[in-house]
């Protein structure tokens, strides 16, 4: 099948970018991160540090001189991957999907993620405040007087909205447009996560200056966070069962203040059947019982499930294609 996007010489096929997907997911098992010094989501985060500290403190210019910084970076992040994408497409396919994958994994974040979610869980059975420790790595929220229900929904939580954030977006905007579509979006999500405040944060007001980081991010995460609340709906029931879930779904994401972050964290809790919230903000699926300690490990696998979902979406798609 011919499209118009063929006519671009940096347009990979679904073929390859499926084949590209599925390698760098073996090499996220396997392998995990690269180092820090070769990881381009590090160098997002410095550039961002570095230029989030010349906005100026909040005024009529805050908001432009953000959006300035986020469109030069976003550029320049656009302009490399496209470059490396279409010097890649010349090689023969074996190579190019070695190397797609190669610079591909380093944008994705599975393994890590749930580590990082059981590490909360394995600390939390040698103490209180051990658990609350190790969650201050996952979250930007005061973990100092939460209990240990608390400290396991906000695990839980930080997973189920990572699962998106760090995979299924990403590998939705490869399959979508290639590298330069799954680095862009990781470098408006970081921008997100550094400057998408209402309030300070280390020091700066970011309510303007970080507004058209947010907006950026949320644009952008909008249909990746319904696709992965979808799939962890459909994962634990049939799907015309899901599909009227929808409604309820669509209830409780409502009740956060982000336009995304809620699908994929009140999928999950209506999945696991438990509570989930932040304390004085907002409750998710509230009637139901707090989470256990076996409930962070199904929260992990229904991960697994919704990530081999999607990549097997993929395959399908671009044997179709």
């Amino acid at each position: 099948m011919t499209t118009a996007f063929d006519a671009l010489p940096w347009v990979a096929s679904a073929g390859v970018l499926s084949g590209a997907l599925w390698l760098a997911l073996a090499i996220d098992h396997w392998f995990g991160e690269p180092p820090v010094r070769w990881h381009p989501v590090v160098w997002m985060g410095n550039y961002l540090d570095r230029i989030g500290r010349c906005i100026p403190t909040p005024s009529a210019q805050a908001f432009a001189a953000g959006a300035v910084a986020w469109c030069g970076g976003a550029g320049v992040v656009f302009i490399v991957a496209i470059v490396l994408q279409r010097w890649l497409l010349e090689l023969p396919a074996w190579a190019t999907i070695a190397s797609l994958a190669l610079l591909l994994k380093p944008l994705l974040s599975w393994r890590m993620l749930h580590r990082e979610v059981v590490a909360v869980e394995v600390a939390l059975g040698a103490s209180l405040d051990a658990g609350r420790a190790q969650l201050a790595r996952l979250v930007s929220r005061d973990v100092a007087a939460l209990t240990e229900s608390e400290v396991r929904e906000s695990a839980i939580e930080s997973l189920a909205e990572n699962l998106n954030d760090s995979v299924i977006a990403p590998i939705f905007w490869f399959m979508l447009l290639g590298l330069p579509g799954a680095a862009v979006y990781r470098f408006a999500n970081t921008a997100d996560a550094m400057w998408g405040y209402r309030g300070t944060r280390g020091g700066r007001d970011w309510t303007w200056a970080g507004k058209w980081a947010a907006r950026a991010d949320d644009a952008l995460s909008w249909v990746p966070a319904r696709i992965t609340a979808l799939l962890l709906m459909v994962s634990v029931r049939p799907s015309h069962a899901a599909l009227r879930a929808w409604c309820e779904l669509r209830r409780e994401a409502a009740r956060t203040p982000s336009p995304n972050s809620g699908w994929p964290m009140a999928a999950m809790a209506l999945a696991l059947g438990v509570r989930l919230g932040k304390p004085g903000v907002y409750a998710l699926n509230a009637p139901a019982r707090p989470p256990v300690a076996a409930d962070t490990a199904r929260a992990v696998v229904l991960g697994h499930r919704v990530l081999l979902a999607l990549a097997a979406i993929a395959a399908v798609t671009a044997l179709a294609w």
